[in-house]
């Protein structure tokens, strides 16, 4: 693997695929993983902003060189919600759904959908998903994006009524997704637990684990992403 100063870039395989993370300690241990798959893999940013744009800024320039990706994942640690979603699991989004675009109202919160604007939810291919959940043990459901993180009980609870399905909230997933949509590839969302979504406990925190499981989750992936072939969908 050849690493270059801002990303990791391997080369040979059908699919070119791009790995778009929040901060570079997550790159890295995505980029542990792959030896010889044509992955590329950035440290985007924090927050769906940053990531949607320099996700977008990815996958421009490798069209414009000839050299487009056929998939694009958002990985990288995350907040589970408890019990389905403990620290230390595998989670993956069969669905991407940013949780505060709208309004509050005096009824309660109102996604932007209901306003009459854009989107809210980016669904990656079944049959991709399913894949990863045989080769990983993944547990397969909604993963949030939230632009403000999750610290009190109250919160977590609202989201989860909200969203039931809700396995994981992160920050880039949404952002990512958007870019990827614009791109018309497809897109998937990959996180490891690395704490319980609700109060903020730092003590509590299994950073290194969850970078740990997420390495080890991507060296199943590999067999995956080289016999998927997106046009076969």
């Amino acid at each position: 693997m050849v690493v270059q100063a801002e990303e990791g870039r391997l080369i040979t395989s059908s699919v070119r695929v791009l790995v778009a993370t929040a901060v570079p300690i997550e790159r890295d241990a995505v980029a542990r993983a792959f030896t010889g798959t044509a992955v590329t893999v950035i440290a985007a940013g924090v927050g769906p902003a940053l990531a949607a744009a320099s996700t977008a800024t990815a996958l421009t320039t490798a069209a414009l060189e000839g050299a487009p990706y056929g998939l694009v994942v958002s990985a990288g640690i995350a907040g589970g919600f408890p019990p389905e979603a403990p620290v230390g699991s595998l989670v993956v989004a069969d669905e991407i759904t940013v949780a505060d675009l709208g309004a509050e109202t005096a009824d309660g919160f109102v996604p932007v959908t209901e306003l009459g604007f854009g989107t809210v939810t980016h669904r990656p291919p079944e049959t991709l998903v399913r894949d990863i959940v045989s080769a990983t043990g993944a547990r397969p459901g909604a993963v949030l994006t939230v632009s403000t993180v999750t610290g009190t009980a109250g919160r977590a609870a609202e989201l989860r009524a909200r969203h039931p399905r809700a396995l994981a909230e992160a920050m880039e997933g949404f952002g990512v997704a958007e870019a990827a949509a614009a791109h018309h590839v497809p897109v998937l969302e990959i996180r490891a637990v690395s704490n319980p979504v609700g109060p903020r406990d730092r003590a509590a925190w299994r950073i290194g684990d969850a970078l740990a499981a997420l390495t080890t989750a991507f060296g199943k992936l590999v067999p995956v992403l080289e016999s998927w072939n997106p046009y076969d969908q």
